[in-house]
């Protein structure tokens, strides 16, 4: 037996003994990895300096250098979303069905962990609490892939990972790290002991995983965000809308790519475009919204977009910007150059918003909010395994509940099928109320 197949192997054994725990013992490895971030989190600052260090020297910058680095507050934020887990309502067992089959003969439907899951991402040891948070939670194994640039400060958050379930009484082996790409090519082959592949990264490296594994895999190739400014956009509100989505933080997949603008709002498109440039942001501007642009030369920096541009994930300070004739020609433009993220609208017109929350084909679609709300701390799920664009299972941000599967129980006295049929007995198929107390 290989290697990793024994680890998964063993990974399998106790992800079994995770998801069958009581809620409180997962809530206590929670709570536990809280307060082993707040112990270590000198610790874990020195090896992300390491890997800082490190990158430095292998020549490391923009979106990837950004996402490396972990501070206080980051790790401030981890321990708020790892304890917004901890508290929540325990998933597991929660009936969703109850049914009668016959007096003394019910089948209940209840919420299930996965089971093993492999989760590959680049360069953010954030990653690594956020995806193992929820991996307790939900009471599934987690195999933990992050980039060989965070490879220090990996190691010591999965050691955190595994010394909560220890401190809980619980399996440490259903937490494991992976480090290099020859063991990753190895583990998509266990298709008999992994469930689901979630690749958080570059659009290259989710289509390189489809296309290497027999497992499913669960994922958004590109985070192509539009942001459109109707004809009854507020410019102020639509200025703090543009600048919070494109400058907030431009390497995130829910950064806004591509601002679409309606004609009624081009004379207002120079003042938002300005402090667009303040803020250092390069616009690439089709050729109506270019020759508004230039009019406000030099105070506005703007090049003509070529078709290139269009559906293009920047990750950086630069902002795609196209003029459509209208609401229809936005959405229709989203539909074709978009990657089905996050889009969002800006109006006053409240029938226009609810046109747009009702077409856009989406997983997140937002009405005067920015396309940074794509996020599962900020919905309020605790934490993002990562986020979904595909349409099986869950879309969007990915939360606990995305990384849960359903099981029937079914509970008799001694029926059998054949006790049932003409002249036996009859199913009643009666709806019962299920427990609203769970968890």
């Amino acid at each position: 037996m290989s290697a990793w197949r024994s680890t998964a192997s063993r990974l399998r054994d106790a992800q079994r003994g995770l998801g069958s725990a009581s809620g409180a013992a997962r809530r206590a490895a929670l709570a536990a990895l809280s307060e082993l971030l707040e112990a270590r989190e000198e610790e874990i600052l020195a090896a992300n300096a390491a890997d800082l260090a490190q990158a430095e020297r292998d020549a490391l910058t923009g979106p990837l250098l950004d996402r490396l680095a972990l501070s206080a507050e980051k790790l401030a934020t981890l321990r708020a979303g790892v304890l917004q887990l901890a508290k929540g309502k325990d998933p597991i067992g929660q009936p969703l069905l109850k049914t009668e089959l016959s007096p003394g003969l019910v089948l209940e439907q209840v919420k299930s962990p996965l089971g093993v899951l492999l989760v590959i991402f680049e360069s953010r040891p954030d990653a690594v609490i956020q995806i193992g948070a929820l991996a307790l939670k939900s009471g599934n194994g987690v195999l933990l892939k992050g980039g060989r640039e965070a490879a220090q400060s990996n190691a010591v958050l999965v050691r955190c990972l595994q010394d909560a379930l220890q401190a809980a009484g619980l399996d440490p082996a259903a937490v494991a790290g992976v480090e290099g790409r020859a063991d990753v090519a190895e583990l998509l082959e266990l298709d008999d002991l992994i469930d689901l592949v979630i690749p958080r990264g570059s659009g290259q490296l989710v289509r390189a995983i489809q296309q290497g594994t027999r497992i499913p895999v669960l994922g958004h190739a590109e985070g192509v965000c539009h942001l459109y400014l109707d004809a009854d956009a507020d410019p102020a509100k639509a200025t703090h809308l543009a600048l919070d989505g494109k400058t907030g933080y431009p390497a995130a997949c829910n950064a806004t790519e591509t601002l679409l603008v309606h004609p009624a709002f081009l004379p207002q498109l120079p003042r938002l475009a300005r402090a667009l440039t303040e803020a250092g942001v390069r616009l690439r501007a089709d050729a109506r919204a270019h020759a508004e642009l230039s009019a406000a030369a030099p105070a506005v920096e703007s090049v003509l977009a070529v078709e290139s541009d269009w559906g293009h994930e920047w990750g950086d300070l630069e902002l795609a910007v196209a003029v459509v004739d209208d609401l229809g020609a936005a959405i229709d433009w989203i539909h074709r150059h978009g990657s089905g993220h996050t889009d969002a609208i800006v109006s006053e017109d409240p029938a226009a918003c609810e046109e747009f929350l009702r077409r856009v084909d989406s997983a997140s679609v937002f009405a005067n909010a920015s396309t940074r709300f794509a996020d599962g701390f900020r919905y309020g799920l605790g934490a993002e395994v990562g986020i979904s664009t595909g349409r099986i299972h869950a879309r969007g941000p990915v939360g606990v509940e995305g990384l849960l599967t359903t099981r029937w129980l079914l509970r008799g006295q001694g029926q059998a099928a054949s006790d049932f049929g003409p002249g036996k007995q009859s199913y009643t198929h009666r709806a019962l109320p299920t427990d609203p107390t769970h968890g």
